[in-house]
């Protein structure tokens, strides 16, 4: 439906009039309003996000991330982050839609306090071996591509235990979303550190053969048991698959990181995805509700946009808005690329809004959503 046609009968198309403009200057002195003045603006005939495709380059970024680490101590930053704002969305600190990430940098040796609080995270180890996160209480070791999450509500805390490298991982949240339903809350642990238990990597331990799950143990949390998403696993699950999959035309090879309880999202408000492109693979192009943040895990290529075209290479990071065309490309044709995404699917989801289109080059569009 083109933006112009609002003047058929059932949109708002009241032409203004100096009666209609002293009327509504009455309403405003009372907090109110005309809807037919604003109808079309807040019900426009499909989305229209703010915010814009972009492209991060981490080669341009690491510098300036290493550069935090000797201008800011930790224990003053809480955590020293920075953090990826779109054009458009700087009013509310986000990337994409109402989603935040940012990249982090940890000094050999260093550690940051324990904190929780109602946003959801996640992380994605970008390079540096001695790695960890405590989540409640469960000290996870992570590393390069691994993936890990931090729920809403959960005491977490992160730490660097090599003496020789630091660490730089990803974060991602739903602050965004959480500031603007007016309902975050924010807690520095009381002794400031928690006590982690006797075995590191218990979630994993316990959830994390992808095939098995312990019986009679009961689950009722709205997120994934399983915080820790090694690499190694991923991606042989990937290429494994490519074995007798080719996948989809949109998204080539993709996999879903999942809770082994429920089969669901890891969170109830952030998903996250893996996808290989085969060498020299093009997808179609399709859009769907929902925003995506995406981290080059391997490989090189590009993706375009809504219309523009972002080369990307290993652990550059780019955003997807809602309801714009995009498609991929991986560029060698000789190697996979891999691309890690995280995304606000589960919430748009459960809220019934999900909607995905094939894009037509002769001009129509087909639903596959």
């Amino acid at each position: 439906m083109d933006d112009n046609q609002d003047n058929q009968i059932g949109r708002a198309r009241v032409a203004d009039t100096p009666e209609l403009e002293e009327y509504y200057a009455r309403l405003a002195k009372f907090g109110s309003g005309a809807l037919w003045t604003v109808a079309n603006e807040i019900e426009p005939w499909y989305p229209q996000p703010k915010s814009v495709p972009m492209l991060w380059r981490y080669e341009d970024l690491r510098p300036l991330v290493v550069e935090s680490a000797t201008l800011v101590r930790g224990d003053d930053a809480g955590r020293r982050v920075v953090y990826l704002v779109n054009d458009e969305r700087k009013d509310v600190s986000a990337a994409v839609g109402l989603l935040y990430t940012g990249i982090q940098i940890m000094n050999p040796g260093e550690s940051m306090t324990a904190h929780r609080h109602a946003a959801s995270a996640l992380r994605f180890v970008i390079e540096g071996s001695g790695a960890w996160t405590i989540v409640d209480g469960d000290r996870l070791q992570v590393g390069p591509n691994d993936f890990a999450i931090t729920p809403n509500g959960t005491w977490h805390e992160h730490g660097n235990e090599a003496d020789d490298n630091f660490v730089i991982w990803q974060d991602g949240l739903d602050i965004p979303l959480v500031n603007a339903l007016d309902a975050n809350f924010y807690q520095v642990h009381p002794e400031l550190h928690q006590v982690p238990g006797k075995v590191p990597n218990t979630s994993i331990l316990m959830h994390g053969s992808g095939i098995l799950k312990p019986a009679r143990r009961s689950w009722t949390k709205p997120y994934s048991p399983l915080l820790g998403f090694p690499w190694d696993v991923t991606r042989e699950a990937l290429v494994n698959l490519a074995k007798v999959s080719d996948g989809t035309d949109y998204d080539g090879v993709i996999m879903e990181y999942v809770n082994p309880v429920t089969g669901g999202s890891v969170m109830p408000t952030m998903g996250a995805h893996m996808q290989l492109l085969a060498p020299g693979q093009q997808t179609k192009a399709h859009r769907h509700t929902g925003s995506v943040v995406y981290h080059v895990a391997e490989g090189r290529g590009h993706s375009i946009i809504g219309g523009y075209r972002f080369d990307w290479q290993e652990h550059d990071i780019f955003c997807v808005p809602s309801w714009a065309w995009h498609e991929h490309a991986n560029d060698d044709p000789n190697n996979p690329a891999f691309l890690f995404s995280f995304n606000d699917f589960p919430m748009i989801r459960s809220l019934a809004l999900d909607a995905e289109e094939e894009y037509d080059s002769n001009g129509g569009h087909q639903d596959i959503g």
